[in-house]
């Protein structure tokens, strides 16, 4: 059984970084293109952030452009976001994702399984 499983949110004061980390259990994650998605209250999901595995190729939206980093390390069965230079409207739940893909995408029906989620909240 596919499981993920985020951690490292929670409040930070804007300007602040935050690490989060997707746990992965029940497949092999060579074969998967993961992505970090978020969701803010009334808000779509929207992606931040993805990662392949062929060659580490990653996307971001200009929203986190240059503040976002995602990494994964394939041995530990984890993807990391590390968030740098927080604004209040990063606020949201995020989630981490997989799809069987050679390439991102920021679609999210593309993805097949999903974390619970992790709060981020940016205020001072």
């Amino acid at each position: 059984q596919v499981q993920l499983v985020e951690s490292g949110g929670g409040l930070v004061q804007p300007g602040g970084s935050l690490r989060l980390s997707c746990v992965t259990s029940g497949l092999v994650m060579d074969y998967y293109v993961i992505a970090w998605f978020r969701q803010a209250p009334g808000e779509e999901r929207e992606a931040v952030s993805c990662i392949t595995s062929s060659d580490s190729t990653t996307y971001y939206p200009g929203s986190v452009k240059d503040r976002f980093f995602i990494s994964r390390d394939n041995a530990k069965n984890t993807v990391y976001l590390q968030m740098n230079s927080l604004k209040p409207e990063d606020t949201a739940v995020y989630y981490c994702a997989i799809a069987q893909s050679e390439s991102c995408s920021a679609s999210s029906p593309t993805y097949n399984d999903w974390g619970q989620g992790t709060q981020v909240t940016v205020s001072s």
